[in-house]
């Protein structure tokens, strides 16, 4: 008889489960960041180094850290998505999406800014490697 239950998975298997979602959703997230800046009319910043090197940086983060970041990637993310396509059905209409977009877009980058604050700062080598 196994005592193991079939649902069981190992710590680190289950923060990395949790990890690679988030850095999916991170990914996801800029991508739409740069939708809702085109569709409000202005440029999207270039992603600066701490935001491109945040799914490792978040792994070096202490647990409390790294929970409290993928908690407001979720966040956002939940945000983001009823935003974007509302925005998207403006657009489609032949409604000026400007407005709406800009307040989505002024929302995003103070969100995203508030994830990044979060990460410990870094030297500019990049995230700490390990072999």
């Amino acid at each position: 008889m196994n005592a193991v239950p079939p649902t069981f998975r190992p710590r680190a298997e289950r923060s990395t489960a949790g990890a690679n979602a988030t850095s999916m959703r991170w990914a996801a997230l800029s991508e739409a960041g740069k939708v809702v800046a085109m569709l409000a009319g202005v440029e999207p910043e270039a992603q600066d180094a701490q935001a491109r090197n945040f799914p490792a940086l978040l792994r070096d983060c202490p647990h409390w850290r790294r929970k409290l970041a993928e908690d407001a990637v979720a966040d956002l993310a939940a945000m983001m998505e009823p935003g974007l396509s509302t925005l998207l059905a403006v657009n489609a209409r032949g409604a000026d999406p400007r407005p709406a977009a800009s307040a989505l877009w002024a929302e995003f980058v103070e969100a995203r800014a508030a994830i990044l604050a979060l990460l410990p700062p870094t030297g500019s080598m990049g995230p700490r490697r390990s072999a």
